[in-house]
C-alpha cells in the first residue's frame, strides 16, 4: 500500500512538472486568446547565433480583436535573458485578428556568446482589445536551448567578420519600441518586425522618437516612454503681442517603470524679417523655457505650465514648438524624447475711416445726400466681404458692398443717402462696417454722422401762385399794344409833318421862280 502511495505522489509530481515545463500551448486569462509556437519544438541557439524565434497567436473567441501586442519579458524571468539586447524593445504588433483567424509576430535573436549553456524560460506578455474596447491580457512562457558553439581553428588569410559585442548587459541607442532589423514581413496582413509606429500628430501635437543609452545593469531592454496626451492655452484664442500660459498634459506609457528627473526645454520658430527684429514666435514672459518635473510614476500622468509671450508683428497662423525631453528610467538610464505643438496665433483686425465727406448737408424730404469716406486696413490681416450700411432717422437704409481689403490697402465708401421725412434739425445718423476673418467669423465697427432732413417743397402751390401774381400785377400786354400803336401813330404824324416841310418848300420854290420870269419879262 504505501509503495502504491509513493507511485501515485510520483506520478502527480511528474505531471505537475510536465505541466509547468512542456511547451504546449497556454491558454490566456481571456479564453479568447491561445498562445503558442511553431509544431511546439523547443529551438536551439548555439552561443553568438542569430535565429528568428516565431510566435503564433490565434483568436479562439467568436469577436475580434485589435492591436494584439506580444512583448518578450526581459527581465523579472526566472532565468537570465541569454540573449544580446541589440534593441530598445522588441514589442511586434498585430492590428486585427479576425475571430477564428491565426497570425504570427518573428524576433531575430542572437544568443550570448558568454551564455552559460543550458535551457531558458522565454516569457510574453500578449495584450489586445476586443470589440466593446476591454483589455485581453495574457502571459505565455517558452524554452529555449543555449547550446556551447564548436570551436573552430584559427584561419589564416582571408577576411574574418567582426565579431559582435558580448554580454546581455550591453545596450545600442535606437528608436524606442524597435524590433530587430532583420526581421521577416508577416502574411495574411499582419505587420511585420519593424518598430512599432508612434502616435499619430493630432490635435496639434506631434509626439517623436525616444532615444537612450542603457546604463550599466540595465538588462530590461524596454524604455518608458513619455508621451505629449494634448495641451491647454490661457486664454484659449492666443493673439499677437500678448501673454498667455501654456499647459502641456505628459503621460509615461510605461506599466512597469518609473521615470525621474525629468527635464524639458521649449523651442520656437524664430520670425522676422531682417537680422535686427529677427526672434523666436514666442519668449517666457518671465524665467528661462526650461522646465523641470521630478517624476511620473509607471501609467501616471502629469502637467507642466509656462508662461509665454507671443511675438507682437506674428502673421495670422500656426506656429510650432519643439518639445525636448530628458529624464531617467528605474535604473538610472538617460532617456532623451522629442515632441512638437502647434498653437494657432491670432492677430487683431485694425483699421480707421477717414472723416464723412457729406454733400449738402441738408437735404429735402426726396432728395438725395451724397456721403463719402475712406477705409484703411492698419492691421496684418485680409479683411474679407467688407460691407457698409447706412441708416437712421428720416433716411432710406442704403447697403453697399466693398470686398475684401488687403493688410495695409484702402478703399473708398462712396453712398447716396435718400431722404424720407422731415428731421427736427440734425440728427445722428450711423454707418455699420462690418466684415469677416479667415474663419468666417463676422464682426462690425460703427460710426455716425449728423444730416437734416426738411419738408418737401410744393412745386404745384408755387406754380399756381406765380400765375396768380402775373394776373393780379401790372398789366403788362396792354400798355405793350398802348406802346407799339402810340410808337406807329407818332412815326405817322412825324412823316405826315415830314411830306407837309417838303411841299411847303416847293411850293415856295415854285411862287420864286415865277417872280423871277415875270421880272425877266418886263
Amino acid at each position: 500500500m504505501k509503495q502504491v502511495k509513493k507511485i501515485a505522489a510520483a506520478v502527480l509530481m511528474m505531471t505537475v512538472i510536465w505541466g509547468i515545463v512542456s511547451p504546449t500551448p497556454l491558454k490566456a486569462a481571456a479564453s479568447q486568446l491561445e498562445v503558442s509556437v511553431p509544431d511546439n519544438k523547443v529551438l536551439t541557439y548555439k552561443q553568438g547565433d542569430k535565429k528568428e524565434f516565431k510566435v503564433c497567436i490565434a483568436n479562439t473567441g467568436e469577436s475580434d480583436l485589435t492591436k494584439i501586442t506580444v512583448v518578450p519579458k526581459l527581465r523579472n524571468s526566472g532565468d537570465k535573458w541569454p540573449f544580446q539586447t541589440e534593441y530598445q524593445s522588441y514589442s511586434q504588433t498585430i492590428e486585427t485578428l479576425e475571430a477564428g483567424k491565426s497570425g504570427e509576430v518573428s524576433f531575430d535573436f542572437t544568443a550570448r556568446k558568454n551564455a552559460d549553456a543550458g535551457r531558458y524560460t522565454l516569457s510574453f506578455d500578449i495584450s489586445a482589445f476586443g470589440e466593446e474596447g476591454e483589455e485581453v491580457l495574457n502571459t505565455s512562457s517558452f524554452y529555449v536551448n543555449i547550446a556551447a558553439k564548436e570551436q573552430q581553428k584559427p584561419q589564416t588569410g582571408g577576411d574574418k567578420k567582426p565579431a559582435s559585442p558580448q554580454g546581455s548587459d550591453q545596450m545600442g541607442a535606437g528608436s524606442g519600441n524597435s524590433g530587430s532589423a532583420g526581421n521577416s514581413g508577416s502574411t495574411d496582413g499582419f505587420l511585420d518586425g519593424n518598430s512599432s509606429q508612434l502616435l499619430a500628430a493630432a490635435g496639434g501635437f506631434d509626439n517623436g522618437a525616444v532615444t537612450g543609452g542603457g546604463g550599466e545593469g540595465n538588462t530590461s531592454g524596454s524604455v518608458p516612454r513619455v508621451i505629449v496626451t494634448g495641451f491647454d492655452t490661457n486664454p484659449a484664442e492666443v493673439k499677437a503681442g500678448s501673454n498667455f500660459t501654456l499647459t502641456i498634459h505628459l503621460k509615461n506609457t510605461s506599466k512597469a517603470t518609473r521615470v525621474s528627473n525629468m527635464l524639458f526645454d521649449l523651442e520656437a520658430p524664430s520670425e522676422g524679417s531682417d537680422e535686427q527684429t529677427t526672434s523666436p514666435a514666442f519668449l517666457p514672459s518671465s524665467g528661462s523655457s526650461s522646465i523641470y518635473l521630478d517624476g511620473i510614476k509607471a501609467g501616471g500622468t502629469a502637467d507642466i505650465s509656462i508662461q509665454l509671450n507671443a511675438k507682437a508683428d506674428l502673421v495670422q497662423k500656426p506656429y510650432s514648438i519643439n518639445l525636448s525631453m530628458k529624464y531617467e528610467d528605474g535604473n538610472a538610464a538617460q532617456v532623451e524624447a522629442a515632441s512638437s505643438l502647434s498653437i494657432p496665433v491670432k492677430q487683431d483686425a485694425r483699421f480707421e475711416m477717414s472723416d464723412f465727406e457729406i454733400t449738402p448737408a441738408t437735404i429735402a424730404a426726396g432728395e438725395e445726400a451724397n456721403i463719402t469716406s475712406s477705409l484703411y486696413n492698419l492691421g496684418r490681416v485680409k479683411l474679407y466681404n467688407v460691407k457698409a450700411v447706412f441708416e437712421g432717422e428720416g433716411i432710406k437704409k442704403e447697403e453697399i458692398f466693398l470686398g475684401n481689403v488687403e493688410p495695409g490697402a484702402s478703399t473708398d465708401i462712396d453712398a447716396m443717402l435718400e431722404g424720407t421725412e422731415p428731421t427736427s434739425g440734425m440728427k445722428d445718423m450711423k454707418m455699420t462696417l462690418s466684415y469677416e476673418d479667415e474663419a468666417g467669423q463676422v464682426a462690425t465697427a460703427e460710426k455716425t454722422f449728423q444730416l437734416e432732413i426738411t419738408e418737401m417743397e410744393d412745386t404745384a402751390a408755387m406754380t399756381d401762385f406765380s400765375n396768380t401774381e402775373e394776373e393780379k400785377g401790372f398789366p403788362v400786354i396792354p400798355v405793350a399794344v398802348a406802346a407799339v400803336i402810340l410808337a406807329a401813330a407818332a412815326a405817322v404824324i412825324v412823316v405826315r409833318k415830314g411830306k407837309k416841310k417838303k411841299m411847303d418848300a416847293l411850293e415856295e420854290e415854285g411862287l420864286l421862280d415865277e417872280l423871277d420870269r415875270s421880272s425877266e419879262n418886263e
